[in-house]
């Protein structure tokens, strides 16, 4: 079955270490894209997803301002980041992993998730919905960021290396009405 993320519903995490003792943890607030679930043939399954970059939010302007900037993001260069599957496979139970094509900042990897299939829901009022949970953990230098890391404050690098990335997605078919959606945040 063939699914439309609802961006209402679904959101785009990241977290990285900061001066080494602390965690900066943000979001992207609009990600869109599809998802195809085949239950009983997980390798049939695939996903297609975009982020907005320019919606970064760690809830302080003036380092978002600094992440959509050259040192980071570039979103008038680099406006979306993108995930397009190449294979699905069940791990076990509703666990699987998923790995594609990640793009960011003008440079693709492959990229795995591991994924827990949430399970779905047909809830008259709201239609058919699906979710799932999806997290990895990127080297921010694969895709160019090296911002910070080779500053040291106090003798420290600034950021970290590791970026997790935890996604949260509640999909809905185009049937799904959307007066029920709207009034069931």
């Amino acid at each position: 079955m063939s699914w439309e993320i609802d961006a209402i519903h679904s959101h785009v995490s990241f977290a990285v270490r900061y001066l080494m003792v602390s965690t900066v943890r943000g979001r992207f607030n609009r990600m869109r894209g599809q998802i195809h679930i085949d239950e009983s043939q997980p390798a049939n399954s695939w996903v297609e997803a975009e982020v907005d970059v320019a919606t970064v939010d760690t809830q302080n302007e003036q380092r978002d301002a600094h992440l959509r900037a050259a040192d980071f993001f570039e979103v008038d260069t680099y406006p979306t980041i993108t995930f397009k599957s190449t294979k699905v496979e069940a791990v076990s139970g509703q666990e699987y992993r998923v790995t594609g094509d990640f793009t960011m900042h003008g440079v693709t990897k492959s990229v795995t998730f591991d994924v827990e299939y949430g399970g779905q829901s047909h809830i008259a009022e709201a239609g058919p919905r699906a979710g799932l949970t999806a997290t990895t953990k990127i080297k921010r230098k694969d895709f160019g960021f090296s911002f910070g890391a080779l500053a040291k404050a106090a003798g420290q690098v600034v950021l970290g290396e590791i970026v997790t990335i935890e996604i949260d997605v509640e999909a809905t078919t185009q049937s799904a009405p959307a007066q029920a959606v709207e009034t069931a945040q």
